[in-house]
């Protein structure tokens, strides 16, 4: 076992306390700042008040775009909980020629700039779709958040899937399952929590995407990250960005305890 001198360790663990503190100081300002009496952001708070934590739970603009986020969030999820487990399912089961391609394909949207896929989805929309009569809406949001959850879900099932072992799936069809009974009671247990795993990173990705966003939302609507890029040109209403984004703090750590479960499940089976 390797062990660390005392100088060592301090210096590690300064180098921690560091890092921890460049990443959450800046969330504990807009926690404090969510508080703040003032109308503008300030530090330090001089006096704490709820009149902005007010104003955000009763503004219909706020709980409109936390709708849009949720829905597109959940459909985007749903495509790439189905896609991603067929995908993975057909490259891990099966050899066909052009399999290296599909993989490469299926992965390259999340390598490629945001930008560069909205961009692509607007053109597409407005210049081919709409023109033969297909007007995609908001449903074209979901599918554009779709592109690139679905590796969420792929890399996660395919790793799991990897790992699993043929012979348990043998056994039951030669004692008389049939192929769906056998997914259902033994396949998927097995690669159930990669699957709830991958719906989750795919949901958060989801959740606080920007750049596909902007090019592929309909007029008037908003998500969550687009009403607070919105609301932050206007200083005035900063804190109640503040007080929106404390409570996505807080929600995130739901997923990250789920996650956390879900590993230590894995863990402790293997």
């Amino acid at each position: 076992m390797l062990r660390l001198s005392l100088a060592s360790k301090i210096v590690l663990g300064a180098i921690v306390a560091v890092i921890l503190a460049f990443m959450y100081v800046p969330l504990m300002l807009v926690v404090l700042n969510s508080f703040n009496a003032a109308r503008i952001v300030s530090w330090p708070v001089a006096e704490f008040s709820l009149e902005w934590w007010g104003k955000a739970f009763t503004s219909q603009p706020i709980k409109d775009a936390i709708l849009n986020s949720l829905l597109v969030a959940a459909g985007a999820t749903l495509i790439a909980l189905i896609l991603g487990t067929l995908v993975a399912f057909a490259l891990q089961r099966y050899s066909f020629f052009g399999q290296r391609a599909v993989n490469l394909l299926v992965v390259l949207p999340i390598a490629l700039p945001g930008i560069v896929t909205g961009v692509a989805l607007n053109n597409t929309y407005n210049q081919i779709l709409e023109p033969i009569g297909i007007n995609v809406g908001f449903f074209g949001m979901i599918i554009a958040h779709g592109t690139f959850c679905i590796v969420m879900v792929f890399n996660n099932v395919l790793a799991r899937l990897r790992r699993l072992n043929p012979g348990i799936e043998e056994a039951s069809k030669d004692l008389g399952a049939t192929p769906w009974q056998t997914f259902r009671l033994v396949t998927f247990p097995q690669f159930r929590s990669a699957f709830i795993a991958g719906g989750i990173l795919a949901f958060a990705l989801s959740f606080d995407e920007v750049y596909v966003t902007i090019f592929t939302a309909p007029p008037g609507v908003d998500t969550l990250p687009l009403w607070i890029m919105n609301q932050m040109a206007r200083p005035n209403e900063a804190n109640v960005v503040n007080v929106v984004a404390t409570v996505v703090i807080l929600a995130s750590f739901i997923p990250v305890w789920v996650s956390q479960r879900l590993s230590r499940d894995v863990a402790e089976r293997d």
